[in-house]
């Protein structure tokens, strides 16, 4: 502080996790987020699981075969991983570190296991639920992705349903409804906004 100038406080640089069930809209949200504002980081997650039409390696995820993707669990490379219907996800920790020491706000997009995995390693980070208007609205993104069995939909809409119970493990809870995303992303961005505005900021230690 100056004599004639307000307080100041050093800006902390935020680990912010969206997350949800599959088909809330995660990643139309960081899409559009990206859209608006490139003022934060966003974290590519690694999976062994092979590229969808139209997903780009670095961009989307970090796509690795299975055998990458142990010796990375090996050499703790990893903040988190979980094997999440079958395939294999984590966050690379290098990349994490390198983001926050940069000063961005840091952007995960993480499965419901793996936001909770980060809470444990790093109780600083803001978890934000990103949830469908209802469950009609859910099963019926599910339909339109179109890469899922009828199988593979139920038992995501399964998973869904157990991941709603533990909305409360979360610090935030935002709602995407179908045709309102704008509203969703400016909800992300209040937060963002609000937890800059803490007196005791959440200071990142990784």
């Amino acid at each position: 502080m100056t004599d004639n100038g307000p307080y100041v406080f050093a800006r902390q640089p935020l680990l912010v996790v969206i997350s949800g069930p599959a088909a809330a809209g995660k990643d139309a949200l960081i899409q559009r987020m990206q859209e608006l504002n490139g003022r934060f980081h966003f974290v590519v997650t690694a999976t062994d699981r092979a590229p969808r039409p139209g997903e780009v390696d670095g961009v989307d995820y970090y796509f690795v075969s299975t055998a990458e993707f142990n010796r990375m669990i090996h050499d703790d490379e990893l903040i988190e991983h979980a094997i999440v219907y079958g395939q294999h996800k984590g966050v690379p920790k290098q990349h994490v570190r390198e983001a926050l020491a940069s000063g961005l706000d840091v952007l995960m997009r993480l499965d419901v296991q793996g936001a909770e995995a980060v809470r444990q390693l790093i109780p600083q980070a803001v978890l934000i639920f990103l949830t469908p208007g209802s469950e009609a609205e859910l099963v019926q993104r599910l339909h339109e992705r179109g890469h899922d069995t009828p199988e593979q939909i139920e038992r995501r809409l399964a998973t869904a349903r157990e991941e709603m119970e533990r909305v409360a493990e979360f610090d935030y809870v935002v709602v995407n409804e179908d045709g309102k995303l704008d509203r969703a992303v400016e909800d992300v961005f209040a937060i963002i906004r609000a937890e800059h505005c803490r007196v005791k900021p959440r200071a990142v230690i990784l």
